[in-house]
């Protein structure tokens, strides 16, 4: 008994040691109808867990301030992205899924640059 007692201690000793993976979801997007949208970017926020662009759209009498969700700077990495991507006032297209509470949020599928390059914001699917 004192035996099962100190193996079970110990395995729960290293399951707190193990690091834990948080999944950020994006239930609260529509990502099945798109958006697009052109605006200006106001900054770019490099960090984890998400990479953030803050989007102004000018429509006839009002600002809308956007706040654009991306995945991880790490993912973005390796699909050609770096922290001097954008720059405030850069004008930019963002296609991806809006959020369903109809908030001023997108999730971004790809930026599209002024001068018509495409980065993509989520890595391709796996076969």
């Amino acid at each position: 008994m004192l035996r099962s007692a100190l193996v079970g201690g110990v395995f729960g000793v290293l399951l707190t040691t193990v690091p834990v993976v948080a999944h950020h979801s994006t239930a609260s997007y529509d990502l099945v109808h798109g958006t697009i949208l052109d605006g200006v970017v106001a900054g770019f926020v490099w960090e984890n867990p998400h990479v953030h662009i803050l989007l102004d759209l000018a429509n006839e009498d009002t600002m809308e301030h956007w706040t654009i969700e991306l995945e991880s700077p790490g993912i973005l990495l390796r699909l050609g992205w770096n922290k001097d991507t954008l720059k405030q006032g850069d004008r930019i297209l963002v296609a991806g899924g809006r959020a369903k509470n109809g908030s001023f949020k997108l999730r971004a599928a790809y930026v599209q640059l002024q001068d018509g390059r495409k980065l993509l914001t989520l890595p391709p699917p796996e076969n």
